[in-house]
């Protein structure tokens, strides 16, 4: 019961989103491009949109939301044209079913793993094999996503469990609904600790990075972009070339991602 609350929370909040983009489609519609981007991405992306719309490109409606809400709803048919992931399986979810136009696949961005704490603690640990994490948090929570379907959740449990410590820190997990949410229980103090993307840590003054997670110690964080199937179309290969471009690239790095295009 406990893991089908998370999934049923992120499915409502899926919906909502897409009932949204439906109501807020006008007469100009077809002006506009629908891009469902991974939640850790809202600051660059927004960054995006601006510059192609100042290129004359077009109008972006950016929808954020964790991936595995955002797949959920592309497969319910939600009006996305593109979508970009925070990992993998999502878009390898969709493909699979014949949701994405799978030519048009590629990895955009890559992203590394950070444990923070708000900014005025003194929380300091070395993240190395057996680290006492669980120690360190005493009776308080860790925020992290969900890793039953956060991708920044299936990161972090996997680097726990690859670093020895999991079983320990698991029952002082505090489960949310994607990275966002993991930095903002950190930001208000109401958790000690969280592990969130590097490029999430960076936005905030109110945490601090305690430690990076080594490479290696979780799979490589990669942001899968493609065109939803059957939303081909002028206005929306634009947006698509421009994400892949060299201004976008620029803001991309701008906001701390690795860039994984060809220049």
């Amino acid at each position: 019961m406990t893991r089908a609350r998370p999934r049923l929370a992120a499915y409502l909040a899926g919906l909502v989103l897409a009932l949204a983009v439906v109501g807020s489609a006008g007469a100009d519609a077809k002006e506009e491009v629908t891009l469902f981007a991974a939640a850790s991405t809202t600051d660059a992306i927004e960054a995006v949109a601006r510059a192609f719309e100042a290129g004359g490109h077009g109008r972006v409606r950016a929808v954020f939301a964790a991936s595995s809400t955002l797949a959920q709803q592309i497969m319910y048919g939600a009006p996305a044209d593109l979508f970009l992931s925070a990992n993998t399986v999502w878009m390898d979810h969709l493909e699979t079913r014949g949701r994405i136009a799978a030519d048009t696949r590629i990895d955009l961005l890559g992203n590394r793993l950070v444990l923070i704490a708000p900014k005025k603690t003194t929380l300091e640990l070395t993240v190395t094999r057996n680290f006492p994490l669980a120690a360190a948090l005493g009776g308080r929570r860790l925020a992290m996503g969900d890793p039953a379907h956060v991708p920044a959740g299936l990161y972090a449990k996997a680097a726990l469990e690859n670093l020895g410590v999991w079983s320990e820190v698991a029952p002082k997990a505090a489960y949310v609904g994607s990275v966002r949410a993991a930095l903002v229980l950190v930001e208000r103090g109401e958790t000690p600790a969280g592990i969130v993307y590097a490029t999430d840590a960076r936005i905030s003054p109110r945490v601090r990075i305690v430690a990076r997670f080594p490479e290696g110690s979780h799979p490589d964080i990669v942001y899968p972009l493609a065109l939803v199937s059957g939303r081909e179309g002028p206005a929306v290969s634009a947006l698509y070339d421009f994400l892949r471009g060299p201004e976008a690239r620029d803001i991309f790095r701008e906001h701390g991602f690795e860039v994984r295009t060809a220049e």
